[in-house]
């Protein structure tokens, strides 16, 4: 084993003392705290590696230094070009292999239930997948299987054998996801439970949306998605809405029935319903009901019976305005202001997050701050979170100021939040049976949920 003197060992710590002030530290760290060192060790290493070759100090000035350590790198270009395309392949390549092990799934159990209790025959020859549902009835269901002789049991059940759950798991009890968690929180990073079960649910893809509590036998849900891109200097770019309306029904009693709507939304959405809706109907008394009323609804399945579409480039529609002002300060860095006002008082967003991006290796002071903040030194990113705003907290600000940076390091911001107030104007009144008009008691659901919110 080699050793070291003891003068040896001082004279290295010496070197390294000297040059990491000729270096000057202060620029990549605020302080000489041990977690700002390691916070920047990379930065750090790469400096000391322009100082520094085969022992001997280069004549370099600081100002070479980050120029050096700041200098693009197309090899690493090429590498993430690569590996982006990697994982994008990856992931369709998972998404086909989901849904074919979904089918074989869903066709083995739609089978094994047609044979068992006639449901093509009770409905009438009516399939659950018109309705563009995750499975359909098996057309072989219905046939009767001859007498077999049980020598040719054990060959008829290996062809029947169900596809190994083993082959790719998707269900299963996440434990990848869960010792991912457990590395990042022994890094230091914080994370939230709600994270951890939007990421234990995500690994599964083929897992349903678990329905909520005290569901009646009568269910309807409501869903938007926004997508939306806005200009920082103003200006709506892009404005998007998707609705879906999905009933399920899980008593057979309750097939035949009808759904009053009020759509009290004037911004000219537009509106289809399902083929196998009676359009006519929806149209004169805004009524969901079945072309054919002597068919019922499919049981215990999700159906979509109503869509619903919106593009606009009229500003009055955006539910969130952002407002991100960051101005030069004369020291080099820069003022940042970002307030925050709801457009839409019957709106009530919930956990909205909104996350600037700030230059690497550069810690923002925050001054002001409606909420709270959370700085994300790994990924470079101030969170602004607020956990509701709503017509009693129209609207925020944060300030902070960001040295070493130019206005154009805080964008483009992400914003995200839900809500269980849908964006369309649109509600169920109430549902009754096709063949007395007598009331059906029901539930519902509605919220709202972002794609993509950005100023940019």
């Amino acid at each position: 084993m080699q050793t070291h003197s003891l003068s040896e060992t001082t004279f290295g710590l010496s070197l390294i003392v000297v040059l990491g002030v000729a270096m000057g530290i202060p620029e990549y760290c605020h302080s000489l705290e041990e977690k700002e060192i390691v916070d920047n060790a990379f930065n750090l290493i790469f400096a000391f590696d322009e100082i520094v070759a085969l022992g001997y100090r280069e004549s370099v000035n600081l100002g070479q230094i980050k120029t050096f350590v700041e200098m693009d790198s197309h090899e690493e270009k090429v590498y993430q070009a690569v590996r982006q395309t990697q994982e994008r392949e990856a992931r369709q390549k998972m998404r086909e292999k989901a849904k074919e092990l979904q089918r074989q799934r869903l066709e083995l159990a739609k089978g094994r239930g047609s044979s068992s209790t006639g449901i093509g025959s009770r409905h009438g020859g009516f399939s659950s997948e018109g309705f563009g549902s995750s499975g359909g009835i098996s057309s072989q269901s219905s046939i009767s299987a001859p007498s077999i002789d049980s020598s040719d049991i054990k060959p008829a059940s290996k062809v029947q054998k169900p596809v190994s759950r083993n082959a790719l798991k998707l269900g299963g009890k996440s434990k990848d996801v869960d010792s991912f968690v457990d590395q990042l929180k022994s890094e230091g990073e914080k994370i939230s439970t709600l994270s951890v079960a939007s990421a234990n649910s995500s690994s599964s893809i083929t897992r349903a949306k678990p329905q909520p509590e005290n569901t009646e036998s009568v269910h309807i849900k409501l869903e938007d998605k926004l997508n939306v891109r806005i200009g920082r200097d103003g200006g709506l770019q892009q404005f998007e809405l998707s609705g879906l309306m999905t009933l399920r029904i899980s008593d057979e009693s309750m097939g035949r029935i009808k759904v009053q709507l009020d759509n009290k939304d004037n911004r000219g959405i537009q509106l289809q319903t399902h083929p196998n809706v009676d359009k006519e109907l929806f149209k004169t008394r805004a009524q969901i009901g079945l072309k054919n009323p002597t068919k019922p609804f499919p049981i215990n399945t999700d159906v979509g019976v109503l869509k619903w579409r919106y593009q606009t480039q009229d500003e009055s529609a955006i539910p969130l305005t952002i407002n991100c002002w960051p101005s030069e300060n004369g020291e080099g860095g820069c003022d940042v202001n970002i307030e925050y006002e709801l457009e839409h008082s019957r709106l009530e967003l919930q956990d909205v997050c909104i996350s600037i991006p700030i230059p690497m290796g550069i810690q923002p002071n925050v001054g002001e701050c409606d909420g709270t903040y959370y700085y994300d030194s790994r990924k470079h990113v101030l969170e602004w979170s607020l956990p509701i705003i709503d017509s009693s907290n129209k609207a925020g600000s944060l300030e902070f100021s960001c040295a070493s940076s130019i206005p154009g390091d805080f964008f483009p911001l992400q914003v995200s939040f839900a809500s269980e107030t849908p964006y369309a104007d649109l509600k169920t009144i109430h549902i009754t049976q096709l063949e007395d008009e007598s009331p059906v008691k029901y539930s519902a659901e509605t919220f709202l949920a972002i794609e993509k919110y950005e100023i940019v």
